[in-house]
């Protein structure tokens, strides 16, 4: 499985949780995982509710960017 080689944190917003209501809240911030091949399939790897990595479809999120103090308070969180 091809990985992004990148250092930068990205995170998105939950816009659509149709079919996972028990794994994703609306407009809840979650943090992507580079997954090349999964964007090639029109998916995003994000870590979910269960605090674990999944696949779901990019639709169903919208890619944001934070001020870099969000995001390292974000990781630190998680």
């Amino acid at each position: 499985m091809k990985q992004r080689k990148s250092s930068a944190a990205r995170f998105a917003v939950c816009v659509d949780n149709s079919g996972y209501p028990a794994s994703l809240e609306l407009r809840k911030i979650y943090r992507v995982l580079p997954d090349d091949d999964a964007a090639e399939e029109g998916d995003v790897r994000v870590v979910d509710e269960s605090g674990e990595d999944y696949l779901y479809p990019a639709s169903h999120f919208m890619v944001i960017e934070l001020p870099k103090e969000v995001e390292q308070k974000l990781l630190k969180a998680s």
